[in-house]
């Protein structure tokens, strides 16, 4: 049986694009203004080896958001695109049949995260931040039968919201200071 035929239905699930917007935002925010302040302030690493650093990080920030969730009859997989190097980020799949069940553990924030447990004993995290969460977990509750009415997503939305608030906040203070450091920069 092939992907594309009629009795495999293949189910895709993304990274929440709100989730994946904040985080990449808040990385720009947090890591742009370095290079300005190191020119200003004369710091011994050179802003074009801080632009080098920010620049690798903002691309494996971007490779872990690429994250995919493919759920068909045969089981669940968590895939990266082929240019995310296997080393950085694993995928992993779980057949169906092997599911024995599905367990939660508290996170060091009193959330909780879910984690679903083979027939040999090895966890696999149920990813919680794709878009389309409730429908990822009603098709693990149809293909299993476990209860997952209990189930649910370890941030809300709203959450993300208010931490994007608070990025955009940080770009216009960040813009400031670039501004700032570009101007004492000339007087110098």
């Amino acid at each position: 049986m092939t992907a594309n035929s009629a009795n495999t239905s293949a189910s895709v699930f993304r990274l929440s694009p709100l989730i994946r917007i904040t985080l990449l935002s808040l990385y720009v925010s947090l890591t742009v203004p370095l290079p300005f302040l190191s020119q200003v302030t004369a710091a011994p690493v050179p802003s074009v080896l801080l632009w080098v650093g920010i620049s690798i990080g903002f691309v494996a920030v971007s490779a872990i958001l690429t994250e995919r969730v493919i759920v068909d009859e045969q089981g669940i997989q968590v895939t990266y695109p082929a240019w995310v190097p296997g080393f950085f980020r694993k995928g992993w799949f779980l057949s169906w049949l092997d599911v024995k069940e599905l367990k939660p553990r508290s996170t060091g924030q009193g959330g909780l995260v879910y984690y679903f447990l083979s027939q040999d004993g090895k966890a696999y995290l149920l990813p919680m931040r794709v878009a389309g969460f409730t429908r990822l977990v009603k098709i693990v509750e149809t293909k299993t039968s476990i209860d997952t009415t209990d189930v649910r997503p370890l941030a809300q939305p709203w959450m993300y919201m208010i931490l994007l608030g608070f990025t955009l906040l940080l770009l216009l203070v960040d813009g400031w200071t670039i501004t700032t450091a570009l101007a004492l920069g000339k007087l110098t």
